[in-house]
C-alpha cells in the first residue's frame, strides 16, 4: 500500500573545466515524462525576500553544525536543500505548513516568490559562468498529484514531472540518470536502492555551477606545504598562491579571511581561518555572518596561500531536520501533506528520507564542486610588511555565496586534505 512520501532528493553541481549538461537523455519504457500536464499559469513577478534569504543562511549554518564531525571535511549546499524543501512545502497545510514556514524564514507565497527570484538570478550569471538549476517531481502511479501543488512546483521552480511505478530497478535507474544529466555527470547516483514498495513521491533538485575565478591563479605559483589538522596531523598538501597582489581581505575580533570573486561578478568563494578552535567559531555562525564578513572585506595587498583540495559530503538530513523544527512532516501520525495529492489507498503522506550529497574541488582555475540533493619597533628590528598574509593551513570554513543577496550557495569546512 503506497503511502508515503519517500525522500528529498538533493543533487546539485558546481563544476569548473566540464562541460555543461547535455541535452535531455532517454527515460526508461516505464517512466511516463508528463511536463507542464496542468496549465501552470502566470506567476507574479519574483521578488526578493531578505527574511527568506537569511534564513537559506541560517538553515545551512544549523545543518553544518549538525551534521559536522570535527577534524572531517563537510559540505553543504544550503540553497539546493532550501529550494526542495520550499517545493514540498506546496503540499502542507496546518502545523505542518508552519514548521516549513519557520524553517524557511517567511510564509509559503514569500517563499515561493524568493525561489523563483533566486532561479531568474542564477539563471542569468555573466562572466563565463554556466549555471544550470533544475527541479522535478516523480510521482507514483498510485498518487493523484493536487494539481495545484503540480502547477506551482511548475510555475515557480520549473520542475518536471515524471510519473512510474517507482519501486523498480528501472525508475532508480532514470532517477539517476536524471540527477547524472543535471549535474554534469559529477554525481551519477543518488539512489542506491530502488525506492520502498509504499514509495509515493520523490522530489529532486539539481544546481549546475561552472565558476572561473576574476583572477586565476599561476600554476607555476603552487607549491607544496604542510597542512596541520586540528589533531596536530600533518599532510603535504598543494597550496595555490597568488604571490603578492591586491585581494578583498578582511580581519575581525576572531577571524582573518578573504573574498575571492568569480569573473561574474556576482558570486564568490569566502574563506574564514579563525585565530582559535574552528569549533568554536562556527558555534556563532549564523545567516548574517557571510553578508557581514563580505560588507567589512577590504581592497588590501595581500600574501594569500589556499589549498588546491577535494572535498565531498553526502548523508541523511531527515533527524537534523526534524531536530530544528520540522518534525510534523516526518511524522505520519502527523503529518498533513494532503495538499501533494492522495493515494490509492487513502494511506498519509509523509516525508521519510532527506538525502544529500556535496562535492567541491579547488584549483588554478575555479571551484569544481556536485552534491546530490554544500575559510601579523626599536632600531635594528626587520621594516614592517606593506602587505598581509593569510596562510591556510589549518582548519578553516568556506562558502561560495551570493555577493549581492548574502545566500550562501555552497557552505563547508575544510579540515583535513
Amino acid at each position: 500500500m503506497k503511502g508515503k512520501l519517500l525522500s528529498l532528493l538533493l543533487p546539485l553541481a558546481l563544476l569548473a573545466g566540464c562541460a555543461a549538461p547535455a541535452g535531455a537523455y532517454r527515460l526508461p519504457a516505464e517512466v511516463t515524462d508528463l511536463s507542464q500536464p496542468v496549465e501552470a499559469g502566470t506567476p507574479a513577478p519574483p521578488e526578493a525576500d531578505g527574511a527568506a534569504d537569511a534564513a537559506i543562511g541560517n538553515l545551512g549554518a544549523q545543518l553544518l553544525r549538525a551534521v559536522r564531525e570535527p577534524g572531517v571535511n563537510t559540505l553543504l549546499s544550503p540553497l539546493s536543500i532550501s529550494l526542495a524543501l520550499s517545493m514540498t512545502a506546496h503540499g502542507a497545510a496546518g502545523d505542518t505548513l508552519a514548521e516549513f514556514e519557520a524553517l524557511l524564514g517567511a510564509d509559503a507565497d514569500a517563499v515561493n516568490a524568493n525561489a523563483a527570484s533566486l532561479l531568474a538570478d542564477y539563471t542569468h550569471l555573466g562572466g563565463s559562468t554556466v549555471a544550470n538549476l533544475a527541479n522535478s517531481l516523480w510521482l507514483d502511479d498510485s498518487l493523484k498529484a493536487n494539481e495545484l501543488f503540480v502547477s506551482r512546483c511548475a510555475a515557480f521552480y520549473g520542475a518536471g514531472l515524471y510519473q512510474a511505478d517507482l519501486a523498480t530497478e528501472g525508475t532508480r535507474r532514470a532517477v539517476n540518470s536524471w540527477v547524472e544529466e543535471n549535474t554534469g555527470g559529477m554525481i551519477p547516483q543518488i539512489l542506491d536502492d530502488v525506492p520502498a514498495e509504499d514509495t509515493a513521491l520523490l522530489l529532486a533538485n539539481a544546481l549546475y555551477l561552472k565558476n572561473t575565478w576574476a583572477a586565476e591563479f599561476d600554476p607555476d605559483d603552487t607549491r607544496t606545504d604542510t597542512f596541520t589538522a586540528a589533531d596536530g596531523a600533518e599532510t603535504a598538501t598543494d597550496f595555490l598562491s597568488n604571490g603578492i597582489r591586491t585581494e578583498r581581505y578582511f580581519r575581525t575580533a576572531d577571524a582573518a579571511g578573504v573574498v575571492l570573486p568569480y569573473d561574474d561578478g556576482r558570486l564568490a568563494f569566502a574563506a574564514v581561518l579563525p585565530d582559535g578552535d574552528l569549533d568554536a567559531w562556527l558555534e556563532d555562525l549564523d545567516g548574517g555572518t557571510f553578508p557581514a564578513l563580505i560588507g567589512a572585506a577590504e581592497d588590501t595587498r595581500l600574501l594569500l596561500r589556499m589549498p588546491k583540495f577535494e572535498a565531498e559530503w553526502g548523508g541523511e538530513l531527515k533527524d537534523v531536520l526534524s531536530a530544528l523544527g520540522l518534525d510534523a512532516a516526518f511524522d505520519p501520525a502527523r503529518a498533513d501533506l494532503s495538499g501533494l495529492g492522495t493515494t490509492e489507498s487513502g494511506g498519509p503522506l509523509f516525508i521519510d528520507s532527506v538525502l544529500h550529497r556535496a562535492k567541491i574541488q579547488v584549483d588554478e582555475e575555479g571551484t569544481e564542486a556536485a552534491a546530490s540533493t554544500v575559510v601579523m619597533a626599536p632600531a635594528g628590528a626587520p621594516a614592517p610588511m606593506d602587505y598581509e598574509e593569510l596562510i591556510l593551513d589549518r582548519p578553516f570554513c568556506y562558502a561560495i555565496v551570493d555577493l549581492e543577496r548574502g545566500v550562501p550557495l555552497f557552505l563547508g569546512t575544510f579540515e583535513r586534505p
